[in-house]
């Protein structure tokens, strides 16, 4: 960890903004997705496949044995390997939208990495790699990181939790940060999120919903149910069958940003959510939230579900600069994580 004065006017650019490159780790750890690992890399040579059509792809890997094997599988899928960037870097896992660290600028355009600590959803106890991603990211890049303290302590914070517009309004959760279920930071509140969110992020107002939805065990990440598209236009997940546990969830975020959007600051578009997904006989968390924007494209997840094509459609219409391809997540997401939660983009 760098140690110096907190640079003035950081701020978090929104994802659709200009990137220089999308950071992915290699998937190795067969835990993650029980009974279906092998044919979890495919899904990830896809992903890697469409983004290096037109960026930088860096990829995580364990050791050159991992990366022989993987450059294997992304041959066979003809990727652009004068886009593709090999960094030997050991992981617990490849969700790196809440292990690695997050990218800012401050006033100069300058890019600094925000090193929050990283616990592991308070779910799994190997996550010393995970939360060193950081020393190798540092000395690759050659950038400063800052890690946010509050009252002498390293605060836990994922990506997954926040999504941004990058222009001052940041939406999350109160059952991810607040909840005692899984709580993060025992006994900050919303006033101190909100003044951590402006000082790091250059956030000037936040966002908060109230629950995740089913089958998420990361307890409430808002990349699974609301995600800024435009500076002034929210994607929010919504339930139609009364019968799903999702309903009621669904329902009451949509009101409760109705009621702060009272000035219709903000566009909402809703996004129907797909018939619940269960594999052996598990919740997963399945939803079209979970996209990632790319330079030129946007990967969005799908179920082989009858809503598949119905939100396609929706993101076109919205998207209208950027080429839409679905990704068959339907293995992917027994790892109860999908495209935004392996992806991290990085900034021009």
């Amino acid at each position: 960890m760098t140690k110096f004065s907190i640079p003035e006017g950081l701020i978090m650019p929104a994802e659709w903004e200009k990137q220089e490159s999308t950071w992915i780790a290699w998937p190795h750890n067969k835990n993650d997705w029980p009974n279906k690992f092998d044919l979890v890399p495919n899904v990830f040579a896809e992903i890697i496949f469409h983004i290096s059509q037109d960026q930088t792809v860096n990829i995580l890997i364990e050791n050159n044995s991992l990366k022989k094997k993987a450059t294997a599988i992304l041959k066979n899928f003809k990727v652009n390997f004068l886009n593709i960037k090999f960094t030997l870097c050991k992981t617990n896992r490849v969700w790196l939208r809440d292990s690695f660290p997050i990218f800012v600028k401050n006033n100069k355009n300058k890019k600094f990495l925000i090193n929050w600590d990283f616990n592991s959803w308070a779910k799994y106890k190997n996550f010393e790699k995970d939360n060193n991603i950081i020393n190798k990211i540092e000395k690759t890049l050659k950038l400063n990181s800052i890690s946010p303290i509050f009252n002498k302590r390293k605060i836990v914070l994922e990506g997954g939790a926040i999504d941004v517009n990058g222009k001052g309004v940041l939406i999350t959760t109160e059952e991810c940060l607040l909840s005692r279920v899984q709580q993060r930071n025992p006994g900050l509140k919303k006033n101190d999120y909100e003044k951590l969110f402006n000082e790091y992020f250059g956030i000037e107002k936040v966002l908060w919903l109230k629950k995740g939805i089913v089958g998420d065990d990361t307890h409430g990440h808002v990349d699974d149910l609301a995600r800024f598209v435009s500076e002034k236009k929210i994607f929010l997940a919504y339930e139609r069958n009364r019968r799903d546990a999702n309903y009621k969830i669904l329902r009451n975020n949509l009101k409760i940003i109705k009621k702060i959007n009272n000035f219709k600051k903000f566009k909402i578009i809703k996004i129907p959510m797909p018939a619940a997904k269960y594999i052996e006989g598990t919740r997963v968390p399945a939803t079209y939230l979970n996209f990632y924007i790319a330079n030129k494209i946007v990967l969005v997840p799908t179920f082989k579900d009858n809503n598949d094509k119905i939100v396609l459609k929706i993101f076109k219409k919205h998207f209208k600069n950027r080429k839409i391809i679905p990704i068959d997540c339907s293995i992917l997401i027994w790892g109860f994580g999908a495209i935004h939660c392996l992806t991290q983009q990085e900034p021009k």
